[in-house]
């Protein structure tokens, strides 16, 4: 019994890690501009594909070097929707739903050009990190490193955010675009700062932890649908509430998945959000806000 337990804490973990990761990655963007980027999903999964191949069966340091070059690409092109998604935005974004229907588009051409061109198949990749058992159980070495860039990427954000001028003026977005424009800053500069750093955590953790995701066309649906379930959970725009969401999601979709069968994880999802929302309308970290009508 101890032994389940403990399998299905860790493997659930390990797999929240990666729907907080992508929650995170949700949260930078809207905190910057009150969108939420609903191309996360396949953003994650191209850093899979990356890996596939540019680091398929590579040492570490070509692993280490292929993960800055492609992680830096991602952030290129994620920064570039970014442009086309904030472009008929002229005023509060806020106030506005284009961004939902751009992001959701954008979503579906990533996943139609990569079944285009790599067909409708999962493919499996291999990674540096060696496999260990948990009470004989052999676990593959990539839930470590899903748990390590989730840590990682959680404390390097909050050093970010709170410790450098550029960190600071994008959360002063979050608070007044007006008041940020009044006192000098760029808005439209860190907006698309923003998407980039988006693009950076998701494509480099897609890019860690192919060997245990799907990499496959339309394997993008569930990550974003889980990761914006770990944000809602945790509180839109808060990364400690993605921190928590994200494993808690992740741990009853395992347990579900144990004991009821793989096909009801994202059932047990759903649940847990449901049951959070009734008692924490704003998500365990988030904040009631007020709307200026």
């Amino acid at each position: 019994m101890l032994s389940e337990i403990a399998i299905i804490v860790i493997r659930g973990v390990a797999i929240g890690a990666l729907f907080s990761i992508i929650a995170m990655s949700f949260n930078i963007v809207h905190n910057a501009t009150r969108i939420l980027n609903f191309a996360q999903g396949n953003i994650f999964i191209l850093g899979g594909f990356a890996a596939y191949f540019l680091a398929d069966n590579a040492g570490l340091p070509i692993w280490l070097a292929m993960l800055l070059l492609a992680s830096l690409v991602i952030a290129v092109l994620v920064a570039a929707q970014g442009w086309l998604t904030l472009l008929p935005l002229r005023g509060n974004t806020s106030e506005q739903d284009s961004w939902m229907i751009s992001t959701v588009s954008v979503s579906v051409i990533i996943a139609a050009i990569l079944m285009l061109l790599y067909g409708p198949f999962a493919y499996s990749v291999s990674g540096p990190v060696p496999a260990f058992r948990i009470f004989g159980v052999k676990t593959p070495g990539a839930f470590i490193l899903a748990i390590a860039a989730m840590l990682g990427w959680y404390l390097l954000l909050s050093w970010f955010l709170r410790r450098t001028f550029t960190g600071l003026a994008i959360s002063a977005l979050s608070q007044d675009f007006d008041a940020a424009r009044a006192a000098g800053l760029s808005v439209r500069r860190l907006q698309l700062l923003a998407f980039g750093i988006s693009g950076v955590i998701a494509g480099s953790a897609g890019f860690m932890v192919a060997p245990i995701i799907s990499v496959s066309p339309d394997a993008g649906l569930r990550y974003v649908l889980n990761g914006f379930i770990a944000a809602v959970v945790g509180g839109i725009g808060n990364n400690t509430g993605a921190l928590i969401g994200g494993p808690l999601v992740g741990v009853m979709a395992m347990l579900m998945a144990y004991k009821v069968g793989g096909a009801y994880q994202d059932l047990a999802s759903l649940i847990v959000l449901v049951v959070i929302l009734m008692f924490w309308p704003q998500g365990l970290f988030g904040r009631a806000t007020a709307r200026r009508v």
